[in-house]
């Protein structure tokens, strides 16, 4: 743990986790190393303003420190700082429409920082630890049936956009991949795209809905966690339910179940799930790594899937 003073009246040490400071400059360079500097200093700051006790010690994820807390007026919550990018300013506009319906509720938020306060589920109850793993597809397919429900506020990302970009991007990763058949897959996967490019839909996703973004509470079974919003196509949804606890043998049913609970269209939603295929690869290409063998085969296996 790299360890800190408090600032102001906070009498207490802000344990700041070596994976997030690692991450943080992997992902972000200097501006991460920036924010995981000030992170004691900006932790102090929402203590005193929002009046919050801490209870609990420090958890985290790839981008963001969360602390539990209590505050008089709302109870347990959890304070979330993280660095504010492009994915993450969308997160409490589309917790302010969700309004706590099947998914966390949005108690308070600074805009300039980002820093939200967030009521409390329970981090020892994941859907990653439920034992079937249909059951937890198809969790993920109820949950992104309701949030998905909800038109895209105005100024959120749009997905059109980045399929573009990613189009753009494509030429370049091909020459990049010397392996025959990878380069084919990438490049039906384009193919898949410019098919629907045209129609990128105005519905407000998650993006990144997998079984460690879904956490149980008091008040529900499940609750939607850590959205990074934009407005498209439901179809571009379905990835992660397809990569978690990865099985090549149940891809298929994974895919017909979920489009059969969103009610979508399955070639529409093939192509946006090649999508996010050609998304992943990209960056996996262009970071200098091989791509994933399991997305590769998540790929192949719903090429020609007709369902």
């Amino acid at each position: 743990m790299r360890r800190f003073p408090d600032a102001g009246r906070v009498r207490r040490v802000i344990d700041v986790p070596d994976e997030l400071a690692a991450s943080q400059e992997e992902f972000n360079g200097e501006a991460g190393r920036a924010f995981v500097a000030g992170l004691p200093r900006l932790t102090a700051e929402f203590l005193d303003r929002w009046e919050l006790t801490v209870d609990g010690r420090p958890m985290h994820g790839v981008s963001a420190l969360v602390l539990p807390v209590v505050r008089a007026d709302a109870g347990r919550a959890v304070l979330k700082l993280q660095l504010l990018d492009e994915e993450s300013e969308g997160e409490p506009v589309a917790l302010r429409v969700w309004d706590g319906d099947q998914a966390v509720r949005l108690l308070d938020h600074d805009e300039a920082t980002g820093t939200m306060l967030l009521e409390r589920l329970d981090p020892t109850r994941m859907l990653s630890h439920l034992g079937d793993t249909r059951e937890a597809v198809l969790v993920i397919a109820r949950l992104l049936s309701h949030l998905t429900a909800f038109p895209a506020p105005p100024g959120m990302r749009r997905l059109g956009d980045i399929a573009q970009v990613m189009l753009d991007r494509t030429p370049r990763a091909l020459e990049r991949t010397p392996d025959l058949r990878t380069r084919r897959l990438i490049a039906d996967c384009a193919a898949a795209v410019r098919e629907v490019i045209d129609e990128p839909g105005d519905r407000l996703l998650h993006w990144d809905l997998h079984d460690e973004n879904v956490l149980a509470s008091d008040r529900a079974p499940w609750l939607a966690i850590d959205p990074k919003p934009l407005a498209g196509d439901p179809g571009f949804e379905l990835w992660p339910a397809l990569d978690n606890r990865f099985d090549a043998d149940e891809i298929h049913w994974r895919f017909d179940a979920m489009t059969d609970v969103l009610g979508l269209d399955r070639a529409r939603a093939r192509a946006w799930t090649l999508a996010r295929l050609l998304q992943n690869t990209l960056w996996d290409i262009e970071d200098g790594r091989p791509p994933e063998p399991r997305r590769l085969e998540i790929g192949r296996r719903l090429r020609n899937h007709a369902g």
